[in-house]
C-alpha cells in the first residue's frame, strides 16, 4: 500500500447545481505527488488526510481513527457553499501509515505540510491520531524556520507523555518541547480526570499554559479571550489543533476516549473565531474522530462543521 493516495472524487458528492451552491462542487482534488498546485493570489485552503491511528494503537487507545479523513469529507460534501468564488479549496489527498511505520509517516506528512504552506495554502488536516501534531508542527517549522510557533490545543489531554519506548498519540507535545528551545503551548479544556499528576507536573516544568474544562465555558468567555490574546502576542505564528475528545461526549461520542465532562461547542467556536481572525494562524488540524464508535455520524458532522467554520472565519477576516 502506498503511503500517499489522491482522494477519490466520488467521496465529494451531494446535490448538484449550476452555481456551486454546495461545497462538494467547489472542491478540486489534486495529486500532491504529480500535479501542480493551482496558483492564486486570493485565499487558498488545502484539505489533507492523515489516515493513521498507529499512534493511538501504541497509546493503548481504541483504533479506528485511520478511517476518519474520508468520513469527514463525506459530511463536508453536502454543506452549502457560501464562500466567495475567488476562494480556492483543494483536496490534497490522504497519507497512510504502512506496517506500523509511524515515524516514516510523520516525516512524509511534515514534508507535505511544508509544501502546502510554501505554496500559500492554509492547511486543514484531518486526522487520524493526535500523533499528527508532531508531524504538523515540524512541517510548519520547516516552512517557517527561526520563528516562534505557538500551539493552541483544544483537548481533554495534555499529550505530554514522555517517550519511553516509542512515540505515540500521547507524546507529540513532549517531543516538540524537547526538540525546541522556544516551546509555547496553550491547552484549552484539559481535564484532571484524564491527566495524572505527573502530566500536570510536566506541564508546569515546561511552562505550559492551560485552562481546565471546568473553567473552559461560555460564562468565562472574557477571561478565556484575554488568555488567548496574551498568548498570541508572544508568538509569530499559531498552529491550532482540535482534538474531538475534548468536546463533551454529548457532541462527540465517536472518539477513542469520550468524556461527558468535555467542553461545549459554543465556547469552542468563540476561541476558534478569535484565533482565526488574529492574523497569525498558519495551519490547523482536527484529530481523533473514530467512526467505529460514532452515532449517526454525529462526531464526523461536528468535525466537518469545524473545518467549514475555520475556512469561514479565515476567509472573512
Amino acid at each position: 500500500m502506498n503511503i500517499y493516495k489522491k482522494t477519490d472524487t466520488n467521496i465529494w458528492t451531494g446535490r448538484t447545481s449550476n452555481d456551486q451552491l454546495y461545497l462538494h462542487e467547489k472542491i478540486t482534488c489534486i495529486d500532491l505527488e504529480n500535479d501542480e498546485l493551482p496558483e492564486n493570489q486570493n485565499t487558498n485552503f488545502a484539505i489533507l488526510g492523515y489516515a493513521c491511528d498507529e499512534g493511538v494503537k501504541r497509546n493503548l487507545g481504541r483504533v479506528g481513527a485511520a478511517l476518519a479523513p474520508d468520513t469527514i469529507r463525506k459530511m463536508m460534501a453536502p454543506l452549502s457553499n457560501h464562500f466567495d468564488h475567488k476562494i480556492h479549496i483543494v483536496d490534497a489527498g490522504n497519507i497512510f501509515c504502512n506496517e506500523s511505520a509511524l515515524e516514516k509517516t510523520q516525516t512524509y506528512t511534515s514534508n507535505k505540510v511544508s509544501q502546502l504552506i510554501d505554496s500559500k495554502y492554509f492547511n486543514i488536516i484531518l486526522g487520524g491520531g493526535h500523533d499528527l501534531a508532531y508531524a504538523h508542527y515540524n512541517g510548519i517549522k520547516k516552512s517557517k524556520p527561526n520563528t516562534t510557533i505557538g500551539i493552541v490545543n483544544l483537548d481533554a489531554h495534555f499529550d505530554l507523555r514522555q517517550v519511553k519506548t516509542e512515540a505515540n498519540s500521547g507524546t507529540p507535545f513532549y517531543q516538540i518541547a524537547k526538540e525546541n528551545d522556544r516551546f509555547k503551548y496553550l491547552c484549552l479544556g484539559t481535564q484532571e480526570e484524564s491527566n495524572n499528576k505527573e502530566l500536570f507536573e510536566t506541564a508546569e516544568k515546561l511552562k505550559v499554559e492551560y485552562i481546565k474544562n471546568t473553567s473552559f465555558t461560555i460564562e468565562n468567555k472574557d477571561h478565556i479571550i484575554s488568555v488567548i490574546d496574551n498568548f498570541i502576542t508572544q508568538v509569530d505564528h499559531v498552529y491550532l489543533t482540535i482534538d474531538l475528545d475534548g468536546f463533551s461526549s454529548a457532541y462527540a461520542p465517536g472518539v477513542s476516549a469520550p468524556s461527558p465532562f468535555g467542553f461545549s461547542i459554543d465556547i469552542a467556536l468563540v476561541v476558534i473565531e478569535q484565533i482565526c481572525k488574529s492574523g497569525k494562524l498558519i495551519s490547523s488540524d482536527i484529530v481523533e474522530l473514530n467512526p467505529k464508535y460514532d452515532i449517526d455520524n454525529c462526531t464526523a458532522r461536528l468535525a466537518a462543521r469545524l473545518a467549514y467554520y475555520i475556512m469561514k472565519f479565515i476567509s472573512s477576516s
